[in-house]
């Protein structure tokens, strides 16, 4: 989908529109977050002109570098899509986005709500602010394009310790459920993304739950 040119919020005279801030301006697409030097070939004095564009309204300043061309609705002003606004920040696709949250959906008994996104990715590790959201980055060797419960389960294990969940009470649930998931799918996910102690632990479970329907 197109996106639409930001509404005009500084004057639109023939001077300004000819201007390289008029430029500038033209070139910005709504609910597009951009990097500082994204815009270097639409002007000649880009700091001076990031400076005016956020003074009037037309850009928001994300972090150092970092801007997005802000989407109104009829509740006002959309904040950039999370997808968006990492892939501006890493500039780079290759990244997964998850919250703990997302664990409450395997049915294990997790129900805490923590505000908090992690982003596995193979460049940047720390927290950071970008806008209005904090987000958790941690640079893993290795991680899924997308979401599944087999993951996610996985991922709980690995971060079983971290979580405010009663950690015996989670094991024993997952144990017992574990004809939920995909058998060897789980087993692969396991070894590619399990730390060593859910490793053993998956294996365990599985040779148990072997035994039992022999």
């Amino acid at each position: 989908m197109q996106k639409e040119p930001v509404k005009p919020s500084l004057s639109t005279s023939p001077e300004l529109r000819n201007s390289a801030l008029g430029r500038l301006r033209s070139h910005l697409k709504r609910g597009h977050v951009y990097r500082r030097e994204d815009l270097l070939g639409d002007s000649n004095a880009v700091d001076r002109h990031l400076k005016q564009l956020v003074d009037a309204g037309d850009l928001e300043k994300l972090a150092q570098g970092l801007y997005y061309a802000p989407k109104s609705s009829v509740f006002g002003r959309v904040p950039p899509k999370d997808n968006v606004l990492v892939e501006a920040f890493l500039k780079d696709e290759n990244f997964l986005l998850l919250s703990p949250n997302s664990y409450n959906s395997l049915g294990l008994g997790t129900t805490q709500l923590y505000n908090k996104t992690v982003v596995y990715n193979h460049k940047r590790h720390g927290v950071f602010k970008l806008g209005n959201r904090s987000f958790e980055f941690r640079v893993k060797p290795r991680f899924p394009k997308k979401l599944d419960k087999e993951f996610l389960l996985v991922d709980l294990l690995n971060n079983l310790d971290s979580l405010a969940e009663n950690k015996d009470d989670v094991l024993a649930k997952a144990e017992k459920q574990l004809n939920k998931f995909e058998t060897t799918k789980l087993q692969k996910t396991v070894s590619a993304y399990g730390a060593g102690r859910t490793k053993k632990r998956v294996s365990s479970w599985l040779r148990d739950t072997q035994r039992a329907s022999t």
